[in-house]
């Protein structure tokens, strides 16, 4: 395997040369040409070689930087997921299932960002103009100032935003994409990295915001290669039911605000209307408290939120009894039954388990253990909750309760709506809030048999 050749240069104008010599012939200095060292001892058509690039400029940690400007929407729900506002020369990712309202979203955030002075562009590579118009004169929003196109060629559409000079420039969507230095097509793993390359550093070269659109697999996760996701600054997903109004904006990446944040929104006829208070439209539809059904006090990046549990346990007519979950995780379920089993002994065995969080809602917080411990053991004890009760805590293997971080905030969020009782773990500081009178209990066990009446304290 052939090593990169040592090279000369001359200190004094930088002239290279393949062998010493006492003289610069560029610049007429005598001994001031040196051998340079490679910098990798790899191929000669792939290493680096001899050939050096620029020095970079190099700061300490304690430099101060002004933050980045921001520009708001108007669009409260989406400024608050976006850190803030949108931050000029960034690149987001939004995905999301297919008609969930992805593009409705980004069309009416496209109309706002241009009603707030920032030059937008709409890009479509999956509908044509006429349809992305009639979408707009259907929202209202047919006197926006944004720009449309429907193109799928990257270097066209790349050729049109320096000519243009957007501030802000919307990518519908990076599956659709295509290169003519790329053979293969549309929507391949190579096209996807491609465009989005491409893309993200068109847009911090020129300081034009861009925001591309991405499909998601049967799993929910954004289609393609990961490092798509590793090339933007913010990852957004669009989550909701279509069964359900609701929908939620939830960022996993931002480098420019909190990750976990989200917005919500629901759909009505006239496109995406935002929701200030995301609780009271969750508990909306929660009528008569019954088994089953247990109010949970969340926290969703730096925003309180109360979510209804609901629980179903029922004689399994198979011999392999089922674990159905929506909207938690199915291996937490499993979890949760085997502590109430082994620590509190209330069996499942011979069981069907069903678990739902109302209103399309995803939770994976741990502080919800001990609502869906509440929610199991009512079910299968056919024993309600009061409706004025909120519960939260993380549940260990041992069956002891920890204590969750912002507590006060959940609180605060319960008194907002009426709640006036919180069951909650004995750990940690115990705020007081007006209106609220915090349970607090020591492990799953006392739990169960305090509560419910139930387990081998109970029988004790």
């Amino acid at each position: 395997m052939a090593k990169s050749k040592t090279q000369f240069t001359c200190s004094a104008c930088a002239a290279t040369y393949n062998k010493w010599s006492g003289r610069c012939e560029a610049c007429g200095e005598w001994n001031t040409i040196t051998e340079e060292a490679p910098f990798s001892a790899g191929p000669a058509g792939s290493s680096l070689g001899t050939t050096k690039g620029r020095t970079i400029e190099l700061s300490d940690l304690s430099t101060e930087e002004t933050p980045p400007p921001r520009t708001v929407s108007g669009v409260a729900e989406l400024d608050r997921v976006l850190g803030g506002g949108l931050v000029p020369a960034s690149a987001v990712l939004v995905g999301g299932d297919p008609g969930i309202g992805k593009s409705t979203l980004l069309l009416q955030a496209a109309a706002r960002f241009a009603r707030m002075g920032l030059k937008t562009i709409y890009v479509s590579g999956e509908e044509a103009s006429a349809q992305v118009r009639m979408r707009a004169q259907r929202l209202g929003l047919t006197e926006s100032p944004v720009k449309l196109a429907a193109e799928t060629n990257l270097r066209d559409i790349m050729t049109t935003l320096e000519a243009e000079r957007p501030q802000l420039a919307i990518i519908d969507s990076i599956q659709t994409m295509w290169s003519d230095t790329v053979s293969s097509a549309p929507g391949s793993v190579s096209q996807v990295r491609a465009a989005a390359h491409e893309l993200t550093a068109f847009a911090k070269r020129k300081g034009i915001a861009i925001i591309l659109v991405g499909h998601v697999t049967k799993e929910g996760q954004i289609a393609g290669p990961r490092v798509v996701e590793h090339m933007v600054d913010t990852v957004l997903y669009f989550e909701g039911e279509r069964g359900h109004q609701f929908r939620v904006l939830r960022a996993v990446k931002n480098r420019f605000g909190p990750a976990d944040e989200i917005g919500v929104f629901e759909m009505t006829g006239r496109g995406l209307a935002e929701v200030a208070n995301p609780s009271a439209l969750f508990l909306s539809d929660r009528g008569t408290p019954s088994p089953g059904s247990v109010v949970f006090a969340g926290i969703e990046g730096t925003r309180p939120v109360l979510v209804e549990f609901q629980a179903l346990v029922a004689p399994s007519p198979t011999p392999q009894a089922r674990r159905t979950v929506v909207g938690w995780d199915s291996g937490r379920l499993a979890m949760i039954l085997a502590v109430l089993e082994s620590r509190c002994d209330v069996p499942f065995a011979g069981l069907d388990v069903y678990l739902n969080v109302a209103g399309g809602m995803k939770v994976s917080e741990p502080a919800a253990d001990l609502a869906v411990a509440a929610a199991l053991v009512s079910a299968r004890e056919d024993s309600a909750l009061p409706a004025d009760t909120v519960v939260f805590g993380e549940i260990s293997l041992s069956g002891a309760l920890r204590s969750v971080s912002q507590t006060e905030n959940r609180l605060k969020e319960a008194q907002k709506l009426g709640f006036t009782t919180a069951l909650a773990p004995k750990g940690g500081k115990a705020p007081t809030v007006d209106g609220i009178t915090s349970n607090r209990v020591g492990d799953l066990a006392s739990f169960v048999s305090e509560v419910f009446g139930a387990g081998h304290k109970a029988k004790d």
